[in-house]
């Protein structure tokens, strides 16, 4: 692990004895003397601080022009309608190749007079080259190395964060602003990767070991580390880049047509236009050969990545496999992502998995095994 990077806040981690592992090319805490099973239910009723700076933080503007000829850049490369997203408000997108598949799974906000993008810690040096081969013609890149990013996460998230300014009050799920913290110049957006409600921090370097200590010191914050951030997503049923998603998989197959926004579609005021659009707009229409589905295994025997997916108890060629699966503590039983033939990706449908040469039975299911808890706008 020597040549390991090292987030700044890696000796705050060993000092709360932290156990670490290699994850996207850093030395990051997979979990603390409490272990996973706790972090991860305090999460669920109280507030958990995750260090996620080994992410990568990319600032977008136009040499030129202002917000709309950034945006316009952008869409060339995201299915997203940036031109209708608001200002201090964010959206979940990706970066899609000419095959329709995923590059990278990202959240990108409209910051005004830029676009903040926040990408997977595995690929962020990959997507600023891109974006720069892309548009550096027109836009200007910058990788923010001096900014630290901490998520908090959990129902008592705000409470916590309302000790320090009543801005975080006034936040609903994906709005960003800018906030003083402890007298420092916080990014904040009201998100996370849990389903939890919570916060995403983007803080100075200099100032990040003093904040995070001051976080910890309230009674309802725990440190958590990456083994439950994995379950807390899992239920929540996002995808984990690298596993649940890649560049063979588009996301008509990832079940997340959702985040292809409607302007962009056939018919909208900005078809297509992106990388890959022909084949994700086209399956978006005519539907994939397969689909990502919630598997529920009906033994306590976890399902995980790699297991085949088959019809029957005797079947020979495989239908699918799966992409992630663990223990589920919030349901006390396991749970999984996986890939499988769009015609049997109907719920209640009974399928196999071959767990240790056995074929186990597991049941289609609905997304997310976890009810989400985003503190959403009231419609007027």
């Amino acid at each position: 692990m020597n040549d390991m990077k090292k987030t700044i806040l890696f000796d705050l981690h060993e000092s709360l004895r932290a156990k670490f592992v290699s994850f996207a090319g850093y030395q990051m805490p997979v979990q603390y003397p409490s272990g996973v099973m706790k972090e991860h239910l305090h999460t669920r009723s109280a507030v958990g601080l995750f260090d996620v700076s080994h992410m990568g933080q990319i600032k977008v503007s136009s040499n030129t022009g202002g917000l709309r000829e950034t945006a316009a850049c952008l869409e060339e490369l995201l299915p997203s309608d940036l031109f209708g997203l608001e200002e201090n408000r964010q959206c979940y997108s990706f970066l899609t190749n000419e095959r329709g598949g995923l590059s990278d799974d990202l959240m990108i906000a409209n910051r005004g007079d830029h676009f903040l993008i926040v990408v997977n810690a595995s690929r962020k040096i990959d997507d600023f080259n891109y974006l720069k081969y892309k548009i550096g013609d027109r836009c200007r890149m910058e990788l923010l190395e001096d900014r630290a990013l901490l998520a908090l996460q959990g129902p008592l998230a705000g409470e916590v964060l309302e000790k320090y300014s009543k801005e975080f009050s006034g936040m609903f799920f994906l709005d960003v602003r800018t906030v003083s913290l402890l007298g420092s110049e916080c990014w904040v957006s009201r998100s996370g990767y849990t389903g939890e409600d919570g916060f995403e921090l983007s803080i100075p370097n200099k100032d990040v070991d003093r904040i995070a200590k001051e976080l910890l010191s309230n009674s309802e914050v725990m440190s958590i580390g990456l083994g439950a951030r994995d379950s807390l997503r899992l239920e929540a049923g996002l995808c984990l880049y690298g596993h649940d998603l890649n560049e063979k998989i588009t996301p008509i197959e990832a079940s997340l047509n959702w985040a292809i926004h409607k302007e962009r579609r056939i018919g909208g005021r900005n078809m297509g236009g992106f990388i890959g659009d022909e084949v994700i707009l086209s399956q978006l229409e005519e539907g994939s050969n397969i689909k990502r589905v919630a598997l529920l295994p009906v033994d306590r025997a976890p399902m995980r990545e790699g297991c085949l997916l088959f019809e029957t108890s005797e079947s020979t060629k495989s239908i699918g496999h799966i992409t992630s699966g663990g223990f589920s503590p919030t349901l006390q039983k396991p749970i999984s992502l996986a890939y499988i033939q769009i015609e049997l990706a109907t719920e209640g449908r009974e399928i196999f998995a071959e767990v240790r040469g056995k074929r186990m039975i597991a049941i289609v299911s609905k997304l997310p095994f976890v009810r989400t808890k985003y503190k959403l706008k009231k419609k007027e």
